[in-house]
This record gives structure tokens, sequence and C-alpha cells, in this order.
């Protein structure tokens, strides 16, 4: 993907290399949380456990892939005197020249858009979800409408779930601006409502069908993307793919414990989060994402 020497957002929150206080469960990517969960699925409480847990990183963060604004005239500010490494910098500038794709892309397509901000930080943060650190990955605070990214998660997903590339990145902050997108037209908080009202393995549905439509989102985006500064190359649609596919809840369950639980899956299989993915890229319709009425996701 082309993206250096095109314009950048200002709606940036930097704040790498910041004391953020103590740490908790937030939402994310970040499988290595997934893992442990996963693991004590062997039996009921552990199970108990899993489904109570999963719902307090769902809620306080944006998954346990995330969940789900901001504006340009929102004040952000910088850590200032942080010097990140050369490598991390530039990840710092990339992301601000996707957010800016996707706010150009999606003022096209939704009337009044408000734009999410993005906070950049490393090892931990607080937000109006609660504190997190940087192992709970990429997450969408619908509580202050913004994003949360440690960059060093970028870094991970190229060295642990072998999906690298620069598109596979903008494909994480895409699903998460996708999650805005769901708290500004309401989805997000239906979702919400359901919890207590139907059993955790309905629940479950649910959440897949959010983390689902994320996906699609950012399929929109991408597919609109052309139009902005940002240049797609040969390869990187199926960089994205790939990412889409490694973090699969059947992937992620197969390597974490050997065995695969549908019932507990919260974002939906590999083949279904590509699969909506590439319709959001093929279609560029918003209109055709609706998880939550698809005859099958």
């Amino acid at each position: 993907m082309k993206w250096r020497g095109n314009r950048k957002s200002s709606n940036v929150d930097d704040r790498r290399g910041a004391s953020s206080g103590r740490s908790s469960g937030g939402g994310g990517l970040n499988p290595m949380i997934i893992g442990v969960l996963l693991k004590l699925i062997t039996s009921k409480k552990g199970l108990i456990i899993v489904a109570v847990v999963a719902g307090v990183m769902y809620f306080t963060g944006n998954n346990p892939l995330n969940f789900l604004m901001g504006n340009s005239s929102n004040q952000v500010q910088s850590s200032g005197s942080y010097k990140g490494t050369a490598e991390e910098n530039e990840l710092a500038e990339f992301s601000k020249r996707v957010l800016i794709s996707t706010e150009d892309v999606w003022n096209e397509l939704l009337p009044n858009y408000k734009e999410p901000i993005l906070v950049l930080f490393t090892g931990s943060v607080n937000s109006a979800c609660g504190s997190a650190s940087s192992a709970t990955g990429p997450f969408y605070c619908p509580g202050d409408d913004k994003l949360y990214v440690d960059l060093s998660f970028f870094q991970e997903m190229s060295r642990k779930l072998n999906a690298p590339g620069d598109f596979a990145q903008a494909y994480v902050i895409a699903h998460e601006v996708g999650h805005h997108i769901q708290n500004l037209t309401g989805i997000n908080r239906k979702v919400q409502s359901m919890r207590g009202k139907v059993s955790q393995t309905e629940y479950n549905r649910y959440s897949v069908m959010l983390e689902l439509q994320a996906d699609f989102y950012a399929g929109v985006w991408a597919h609109h993307s052309k139009k902005t500064d940002l240049i797609l190359e040969t390869g990187d649609l199926k960089e994205a793919l790939n990412a889409a596919h490694a973090i699969g809840d059947d992937r992620l369950q197969k390597q974490s414990t050997g065995r695969v639980v549908p019932d507990s899956f919260t974002h939906g299989t590999s083949a279904q989060r590509m699969r909506w993915f590439k319709k959001g890229f093929d279609t560029g319709d918003v209109n055709q994402g609706d998880t939550f009425n698809a005859r099958s996701l």
C-alpha cells in the first residue's frame, strides 16, 4: 500500500510513554489472552469463568477482537518527550494516514459522521471503559468513542500470528472504526441490551455477528479507499484476508488448546471473517452488511 507522504489525521492522541497506572483487561485481538481463557474450557467451572471474563472484556474495551467516535474538534494530547524506535514511529505515522482515509470514506458514506480519536499507547492505558494492558490488543471503547492501539501489536501480528503487511495492519484499524460505526448506528447498544436476556451461547452468537459486521465495514472502507490518498498495491487484499484468517476463533482455539468449541466463539471463524471482509470489499455497499439478519454467516 502506498501511503508515505499522504495526508494524516489530527484525531490522534499519542500517549506513548505515558504512565497510565494500574492495568486490567479490556477487549481486543490479542491471542495470548484468548489462549489463556480457552484453556479453562476443560471444565464446567472454567467455561463459566470464560463466559464472565469474555463479557467483561467485551464491555470494557472492544472484544476478546474489540467492540465499539470523536471529532476533529476534539482536543488531542501527546506525551511530548517520548522517543520511539524508528519502526514504531513509522507505524504511528502509518496509523495516522490510515485513520484519515477512514475519515474520508465514512464522511462520504454517512451523513453527519462523527470522527473517532485514535489513542496510541505503550504498555497500558486508561479509558472510559477501564484500564487495559497491551496484551488486550487493539480495542474500541464506546464510553469515550476512542480507538486504542499499542503499536507493538502490529509487530506481533507478523511475528506470532503470521499476518504481516501494512494492509493487514490497516485492516485492524478499519475494523475498530467499524465498531465505531456500530456505536453511531446503535447496533452496539442493541447487542448490549441482550446480555442477561439470553443464554451465554446465544449471546456469543450476537457477539460474532457484531464482529463480522465490523469486518464487513472494514471491507467497505477498503473498497472506497482507492478514492482517497491511499493506493492499494498487488497483494494488499491478500494481506487483509490473511489477517482475518489468522484471528478466526476456530484457528486461535485450535492453536491454543488443540480443540474447537463453537459455542464459545465470540468473533467468528476464519472463513466467516474472510467472507464478510471480502463482501464489504467487493460491494462497497454499507446496506449489505446486516449480519444480524443474514441467512447464514
